[in-house]
């Protein structure tokens, strides 16, 4: 399959969202987008609930969800959405869970989750069409303590079951599922980032640790491929009282070997940055926006030739901006939300001009 010329990259302005927004969480579900929740301009969660139809360009938005939050983790379900934890309007953590219809446009309350929790991290596993596997891994409750349980949603008993904690207590951690495995890189303790690397064994119901992140940086991206995991940038915590740097750094995880592969640097992206959007898309690993050590939020976008194994520059995103929400949706990488001046309502699309 031949690589795509960074060239042949795109980037499109989409219809805005309704309203201006950060840690809203972007979902597919039956062929179109949903956007669930988030914080306002005044740093207040909100209900909101759209969909966005890529034929006209538009959102529309939905009823609102029972419980205004932000930060939530979803689940698609075939027609059913299940939004989970998040931080609520008193800024506390939420054990709220609740379900949108998709065709009947109505919100259920369902259980709770054993713990109130924000940044959970959710991977589905599909077995059948009858058989969605919902995990809910960490989080961080109210106490600000991070958490390691690891808890299975039995949609029809509608409970949620227990299962062996992660070894490495943690919130906002990235997730991946491969095959029946789930993969836990990362994320936080309080302020300080975990280099941790577990899986847990869904079949087994076992965790094994794998080799920790070689380097320790907060607001990095991870993203996986067919073939490996890459830990992306951040900000690296200097030692003393000097102040936190950014960095360019990757690092990659050989899925078949089994380890971290020596890169000697030389697959560092071109510009330092953290808090930014990441992702895999048509062959390429790519990454846009977030902060840097200039004073304003970046709009800078590149891709990693897998081949070359280096980066190229690919067009500027039109809106510069950080702590953005993305999903790969049709084949875009679809980049909203997040901090310019402001919380943002831009949604912009990277594509291929050819696709």
């Amino acid at each position: 399959m031949a690589v795509p010329s960074a060239k042949s990259f795109h980037w499109q302005s989409l219809a805005s969202l309704p309203v201006g927004r950060v840690y809203c969480t972007p979902v597919e579900s039956g062929d179109q987008l949903y956007v669930i929740g988030g914080c306002d301009e005044d740093g207040s969660p909100v209900s909101n609930c759209e969909v966005y139809y890529p034929e006209a360009n538009q959102w529309t938005s939905l009823p609102p969800m029972p419980t205004a939050r932000a930060g939530v983790a979803v689940a698609a379900l075939g027609k059913q959405i299940l939004v989970i934890g998040g931080v609520g309007v008193h800024q506390n953590a939420l054990s709220t869970v609740e379900m949108y219809n998709v065709d009947e446009g109505k919100w259920e309350q369902k259980s709770f989750l054993c713990e109130a929790a924000m940044g959970v991290s959710v991977t589905v596993k599909v077995c059948l069409i009858s058989d969605c596997r919902v995990y809910a891994v960490g989080g961080m409750g109210s106490d600000m303590y991070p958490q390691a349980n690891l808890q299975q949603y039995d949609i029809v008993k509608d409970i949620w079951l227990s299962l062996p904690a992660m070894p490495t207590p943690r919130y906002a951690a990235s997730t991946f599922l491969r095959e029946s495995k789930i993969h836990v890189f990362g994320g936080r303790q309080v302020k300080n980032p975990v280099t941790a690397f577990e899986v847990y064994d869904i079949e087994a119901k076992s965790w094994s640790r794998f080799p920790s992140i070689p380097s320790r940086r907060a607001f990095s991206s991870c993203v996986m491929t067919d073939k490996n995991f890459f830990s992306l940038g951040g900000l690296q915590q200097a030692r003393g009282y000097k102040r936190p740097k950014f960095v360019r750094t990757v690092e990659v995880f050989d899925i078949e070997q089994g380890g971290w592969m020596k890169t000697g640097g030389h697959l560092n992206m071109r510009k330092k940055r953290a808090d930014f959007v990441a992702a895999y898309l048509q062959g390429r690993v790519i990454v846009a926006g977030g902060l840097g050590d200039q004073p304003a939020v970046l709009s800078s976008a590149e891709a990693l030739h897998p081949t070359k194994n280096r980066w190229e520059r690919l067009p500027p995103m039109p809106t510069a901006r950080c702590t953005c929400s993305s999903v790969v949706f049709k084949n875009r990488l679809l980049v909203i939300g997040g901090v310019s001046h402001g919380p943002s309502d831009a949604v912009e699309a990277l594509y291929l001009i050819d696709s």
